[in-house]
């Protein structure tokens, strides 16, 4: 019997996104499964009992918690890089793999190698986020050569509540972040539910929507040898950045 692929994926703890979008991506792939660890989240903002959360001690615990599992790969399903600089997702790859002996990549890392290898500079960025966050994450690509052409976000903190945005809300979002012809859109939030949605506004906006959901199924398959072009109805993402 061929050997099966586990992936492991860290998950805030208020999070009722990703794991079902997680495992719906994935459930075309046979022998493929996912398995998740969690660490308490449950506010996004610039404050210093929110950013704490993202200890590395924290997140290393519910990693080694996955290696008991022995999985494949190990990937931070979050955007906290955004507002608090990719070099820590960097640095927190290094020591899960430290850690466990499992390679490790996060959300945030494979959308910038997404959009590297797709040569996308100008971009447009959809968060449920407070209008301080959205500042950082601007500002944080814009160091990086990253040029964010239009944004919205919804001015939320609480990560509970970001599960509750409709998709009329994030339909409308991204049309209208569209208008300003990025050459791709993220939704960033793994408790954002709109990886649902990305195929059919993709349809109608002639734009790559890149969610980040998807972003960390998309890179730890990669990881693990998998062929991504056998994820449907997810998605350009899937079908063509190799």
């Amino acid at each position: 019997m061929a050997k099966r692929i586990h992936l492991g994926m860290l998950t805030p703890s208020s999070n009722t996104v990703l794991e079902p979008l997680t495992s719906a991506m994935i459930a075309g792939l046979p022998g493929v499964s996912a398995h998740f660890s969690r660490f308490p989240v449950t506010e996004i903002s610039l404050a210093a009992r929110a950013t704490d959360q993202f200890d590395f001690e924290r997140i290393l615990d519910a990693a080694r918690l996955l290696a008991h599992a022995h999985v494949d790969v190990i990937a931070w399903s979050g955007t906290s890089a955004g507002w608090l600089g990719f070099d820590g997702d960097v640095e927190l790859c290094r020591r899960i793999t430290e850690a466990t002996g499992i390679p490790a990549s996060t959300s945030v890392l494979a959308l910038n190698e997404i959009l590297d290898h797709t040569g996308v500079r100008r971009f447009g960025l959809a968060t449920p986020y407070l209008d301080d966050v959205q500042r950082r994450i601007v500002e944080n690509y814009g160091r990086h050569d990253f040029e964010c052409v239009a944004e919205r976000h919804l001015g939320l903190e609480v990560n509970y509540s970001f599960a509750e945005v409709t998709d009329t809300q994030i339909r409308a979002a991204v049309r209208d972040i569209a208008r300003a012809s990025p050459q791709a859109i993220t939704t960033f939030c793994t408790n954002l539910r709109a990886a649902p949605l990305v195929e059919e506004l993709e349809a109608e906006l002639g734009i790559p929507v890149y969610d980040t959901v998807a972003t960390a199924v998309w890179k730890s398959l990669r990881i693990v040898g998998v062929d991504t072009h056998d994820v449907r109805g997810w998605g350009r993402l899937f079908r063509e950045v190799d």
